[in-house]
């Protein structure tokens, strides 16, 4: 059984990592702060002393580090130490071209890259219902599919590589955009001399409720979601920024703007 890495065990990581063990998977692991890997360890998982031994141990790596700069910085110790026909599958919410650029540098050692950003965090993860969007070649997404299933309610594969990255930053800046909107809201019905718990109970069983609403709806004010926003805020500027001058990519960061701001302690999105 060939060996499944794993690079970012962080709140959404973690998990993942801990479904793929769960399931039986030969697992190794490679983490920053070693702490974080101990958990894995006491598993049976097979802690790495480095990217490049991780590497070199495994035909599968997935990364779920935080922003491009993480992820190039592992691939440029992860590639030159695999071995012709692995694969390297992309987690992260990165830019399509941070994909395409790699997937360059490992097609020309014989690894395939493989984009598959998730959407559902931790809860989700933990319980194997995350959403996996994927790009890239078929037969990479078919050998890598029962990973994913591991941890994976929902698995599709969107077409080449770099379209589970187009997908997911669109996702994100709509559930950024519906957050910016249920705060707008919420303030019009405050201004309104209205109860706000009262107006997030039926907002949420009438025709204005969203996934959006309810995460905003839960919350006690705006910086309470301070841990969550700079992700945001990240994730609409890589549309922004691969559709600039698009005036509908424009529309959900105006939507999302006056929300993330506030959450994100005066952080636009521009």
């Amino acid at each position: 059984m060939e060996h499944i890495g794993f690079i970012g065990l962080g709140s959404q990581g973690g998990p993942m990592a801990e479904r793929i063990v769960a399931a039986g998977l030969s697992l190794a692991v490679w983490a920053r702060n070693p702490a974080a890997t101990a958990p894995f360890a006491e598993r049976g998982a097979r802690v790495a002393a480095s990217v490049a031994e991780l590497g070199a141990l495994c035909g599968m790596v997935g990364i779920c580090v935080i922003d491009d700069a993480g992820v190039r910085a592992v691939c440029d110790e992860l590639i030159p130490a695999m071995a012709p026909g692995s694969r390297i599958v992309i987690h992260a919410t990165v830019l399509p071209e941070t994909c395409a650029r790699l997937a360059e540098q490992a097609g020309a050692r014989g690894i395939a890259v493989l984009d598959a950003p998730v959407s559902g965090g931790g809860p989700a993860a933990a319980a194997g219902t995350l959403t996996v969007m994927c790009g890239g070649d078929a037969d990479t997404f078919a050998a890598c599919r029962p990973v994913f299933e591991t941890f994976a309610g929902t698995i599709v594969h969107l077409g080449p590589l770099g379209s589970g990255q187009r997908a997911k930053i669109v996702n994100n800046a709509l559930m950024a955009a519906n957050m910016g909107l249920a705060h707008a809201a919420m303030g019009a019905g405050q201004a309104l001399g209205m109860d706000r718990a009262a107006l997030a109970e039926l907002i949420k069983a009438s025709s204005g409720r969203s996934f959006g609403f309810e995460v905003y709806a839960r919350l006690s004010a705006p910086g309470a979601f301070a841990h969550g926003a700079p992700l945001l805020v990240k994730d609409v500027g890589l549309l922004s920024s691969v559709l600039a001058g698009n005036a509908d990519a424009a529309v959900l960061a105006e939507a999302a703007s006056h929300f993330l701001s506030a959450a994100a302690g005066g952080t636009r999105t521009e």
